[in-house]
């Protein structure tokens, strides 16, 4: 089972969790959805109406609880930790792993140096089992270790919600991306179309040079077929029908009998 299929299961038993509870006990299923190990999409949840209802009420830190697991990095609830409830370890650890694939976005090759102080890791030991052991191997992130150049490569990172303003701007760069498209493949057509009346020209004309050797052949042919015809009647003419008649016009020759 692919990561997409499981994330699609978890979101929809905890959407129906939000769905059916409220208060306090609303609570407890949004802190149980941030520790789920295998949980990295939280705007389904963040939109259920008792999860919203929850704004204003003494619960009300929830909601942004879920916010920031929704977009938010390790450097933001440093931040704002004195406003939000206090994260276990296996929060912690999903916040470090929704903060890894947040800076994977926008660079594809990540210094050590700044991902240790983004994920408070004291030494590149530590941070590479990190990534290993709770991004690669889970199947959140793909990429290469590179030690002599310190940094981290990356090949592959799973989606995270779309933040506030984001879903605009990602209509207009796929508009954008549309219409590129679009003229790359008229451009293509037109190239096609051209590449099909060249291959045409080249036929008509090819089979416009076969047919004039054909007639070339021809009278070259037809030219030899007289000259052989000609030299053929000199021939008869001249050593043949002549020196016949010249040959029985001369006397025969009398064998005397012999004493």
């Amino acid at each position: 089972m692919d990561i997409e299929q499981k994330q699609a299961e978890h979101i929809d038993y905890y959407v129906k969790q939000a769905s059916a509870h409220k208060g306090a006990s609303l609570s407890n299923v949004i802190a149980e959805a941030t520790s789920h190990p295998s949980l990295f999409a939280f705007s389904e949840i963040l939109a259920v109406p008792n999860v919203l209802e929850l704004q204003g009420t003494e619960n009300s830190s929830y909601p942004d609880l879920l916010r920031l697991f929704a977009h938010g990095t390790w450097s933001d609830y440093k931040s704002y930790s004195g406003r939000l409830p206090q994260l276990v370890p296996e929060q912690i650890l999903k916040l470090k792993q929704l903060t890894m694939l947040t800076l994977a976005e926008t660079n594809k090759v990540l210094p050590y140096d700044v991902l240790m102080q983004e994920l408070d890791v004291t030494n590149v030991r530590e941070l590479e089992d990190f990534l290993i052991n709770d991004c690669m191997y889970v199947g959140i992130l793909r990429g290469k270790l590179d030690q002599l150049r310190r940094c981290f490569e990356v090949q592959f990172a799973a989606g995270r919600d779309l933040r506030p303003g984001q879903l605009g701007n990602m209509i207009q760069t796929l508009t954008n991306w549309l219409t590129t498209s679009d003229n790359l493949l008229i451009s293509i057509q037109e190239k096609i179309k051209w590449a099909d009346t060249s291959s045409e020209l080249d036929k008509k004309h090819k089979k416009e040079v076969e047919e004039r050797v054909e007639e070339v052949k021809k009278s070259l042919s037809l030219k030899a077929d007289i000259d052989f015809r000609g030299q053929e009647e000199i021939y008869f003419e001249s050593g043949g029908v002549m020196d016949y008649e010249e040959d029985r016009s001369r006397p025969k020759r009398r064998r005397h009998p012999l004493a």
